[in-house]
């Protein structure tokens, strides 16, 4: 009987093999992993780009003329947004009617801009946009809500009224301007229109007023040298040029005496009294309380404006209008009532539940960029844990695949015993050992790699038997 055949001789080392055929359980988590994470890296990119939530960080902002009301808000809302990061840039115009032109205009570059009250209804412009169920122009504006109020200074010489009227009379309404000479601002601004109306509602026809279209700082130069009787302004009492005629001497201010009257014939108009003193309480100016007409500002932006640029502008909006004034208590501006457009979506939040509470504690850019993409980040969440749950199985699978497709082979070397040489089978074994000794797996499935080479040594004794 021949002697049993000895086992080949494998004492020298085994053949390191390349990376890429030893794959780690590294690479496998990276190939069962890597397509679920691009997954949901895909979707937050396309939840990102949908939702933008980074605004631009430049705006154009439209006010009026230089040393007016708006100019001087309009800086004091450049400083508050400046300190996150956004460039406020002031274009300066005449006024309200030409900030809507601006932002109807599409190539003006005009993002949002201080509108008075009543300016569409003032200044109807040819081929106006149609208007809405409620009466709302829907041009592809919005409103972020009343500001402050922008009475109507209507400021007369001392002289030229006791001149005209008699000597200790003062006028108290506007008929009895007929015949003077009144300035009433440059074409563009929202007061050309007011006055027009007002003057009509008295009966006075249009030549029975010497108008003038000067702007305010000239008007006021002529008013000074007696060149003009009386002109009118309508802005907030910020104005430096209110501010300085009403301390000027022999320049008065027009008590409208049916102030009242003016607001029920007039919707977009409310009556404001201007208190005694509050100019100057040290030399009592006014002297009595003054009655005036005034409609309201608003910010008036267009629709395309990023929601989170409304957001800082209502903040700012708090800021600079929401202390008590000549016309106001605390609190009263900004607000929400009678606007005479939709409300921008974001304004609406604001009014309801104030600053964001994230940016209350958190920079402006990460707390937008939280505040915004947190409840689609929700949703894909929600959509990827289902898809999670195969993900465990496909690794344990990936894994032991890599003991398992040996099996195979072996049982391949086996079926043959017996058909072909024993030496062959012998050197195909030995190749399949020297493969399996490059096999990595986590130390969790070493269990099967161990028997596959125990059941590597089984069929190897069958063999040399």
């Amino acid at each position: 009987m021949p002697p049993p055949a000895t086992p080949p001789e494998r004492s020298r080392p085994r053949a390191a093999l390349p990376a890429w055929a030893a794959p780690s359980a590294l690479r496998e988590l990276a190939l069962t992993f890597g397509p679920f994470v691009l997954l949901g890296l895909l979707l937050v990119a396309l939840a990102y780009r949908w939702l933008d939530p980074a605004p631009p960080r430049q705006v154009v902002l439209a006010t009026g003329i230089a040393q007016g009301a708006y100019a001087e808000f309009g800086q004091r809302y450049a400083e508050q947004l400046r300190r996150h990061g956004i460039r406020v840039t002031l274009r300066a115009t005449q006024g309200a009617a030409e900030n809507l032109a601006l932002l109807r205009e599409a190539g003006s570059g005009v993002d949002i801009a201080f509108v008075q009250g009543g300016a569409d209804e003032l200044a109807p412009a040819p081929g106006q946009p149609a208007a809405d169920a409620a009466g709302r122009p829907e041009d592809g504006l919005v409103s972020l809500g009343r500001m402050f109020h922008e009475p109507v200074w209507l400021f007369y010489r001392e002289a030229a009224a006791q001149r005209r009227l008699g000597r200790g009379v003062l006028p108290t309404r506007l008929v009895q301007l007929q015949g003077w000479t009144l300035n009433v601002g440059a074409a563009g601004s929202g007061v050309p229109p007011l006055m027009a109306r007002l003057l009509s509602l008295n009966g006075l026809a249009p030549q029975a007023v010497q108008l003038s279209n000067l702007a305010t700082t000239p008007a006021v130069v002529e008013l000074l040298e007696g060149r003009l009787d009386a002109l009118a302004l309508a802005t907030a009492p910020e104005a430096p040029m209110v501010q300085m005629l009403l301390r000027t001497p022999g320049i008065r201010l027009l008590d409208l005496a049916q102030s009242e009257a003016y607001a029920r014939r007039l919707p977009f108009l409310n009556p404001v009294l201007l208190p005694r003193g509050v100019a100057d309480l040290a030399a009592d100016l006014p002297a009595t309380d003054m009655h005036l007409v005034a409609p309201t500002a608003t910010l008036v932006a267009r629709e395309s404006l990023h929601p989170a640029l409304v957001q800082l502008f209502m903040q700012a909006a708090q800021q600079v209008h929401g202390g008590a004034g000549w016309f106001q208590r605390k609190g009263e501006f900004p607000n929400a009532a009678d606007t005479e457009r939709p409300l921008a979506p974001e304004a609406q939040r604001f009014y309801r539940s104030g600053t964001p509470w994230l940016q209350r504690w958190l920079p402006f850019w990460l707390a937008n960029l939280a505040d915004r993409m947190w409840v689609v980040l929700l949703a894909i969440v929600a959509v990827l844990i289902p898809l999670s749950r195969v993900l465990p199985p496909i690794y344990e699978f990936r894994i032991r695949s890599r003991v398992f497709r040996w099996y195979a082979r072996l049982r391949a070397v086996e079926a043959a015993q017996g058909q072909r040489p024993a030496a062959e089978l012998l050197a195909e074994l030995d190749a399949i050992e020297q493969r399996v000794s490059a096999v990595m797996v986590p130390l969790s499935h070493t269990d099967a790699l161990y028997a596959l080479r125990s059941h590597i040594q089984l069929v190897r004794r069958r063999l040399q038997a």
